[in-house]
């Protein structure tokens, strides 16, 4: 435990929010505050929790927070969604973040595990 800097998925995790905290500057998120706040919520919490979670200090409570991250990667493809549904992001935009939260995903997923065992 420790060192979560060094955890691929934080990083990559980080990389995603730092896409969002950009991606949400654009003239339909400035204009609505509320769905920007809550976007950029999900997407630095993800990163947050798998930090939180690997200082924990058990692999019991790291868990919990992966969990949590699993969770609010699911949160932040839903904001997604719905910004491609009401204009706010193009498909191929929309298409390549939802990857990325699918990578989150499946490594979170296979560090739950490696933490179980």
């Amino acid at each position: 435990m420790g060192s979560f800097m060094e955890l691929r998925v934080w990083q990559t995790a980080r990389d995603l929010a730092v896409r969002i905290y950009k991606l949400t500057q654009n003239q339909y998120f400035v204009k609505d505050f509320g769905f920007k706040d809550q976007i950029q919520r999900a997407a630095v919490s993800i990163a947050s929790n798998i930090a939180e979670g690997d200082e924990s200090g058990s692999d019991r409570h790291s868990i919990r927070y992966f969990n949590i991250a699993r969770g609010l990667v699911a949160e932040l493809m839903t904001h997604l969604i719905i910004a491609f549904e009401i204009g706010y992001v193009d498909k191929s935009t929309k298409e390549q973040l939802i990857d990325e939260c699918d990578k989150i995903s499946s490594m979170l997923t296979k560090l739950i595990f490696s933490r179980t065992k």
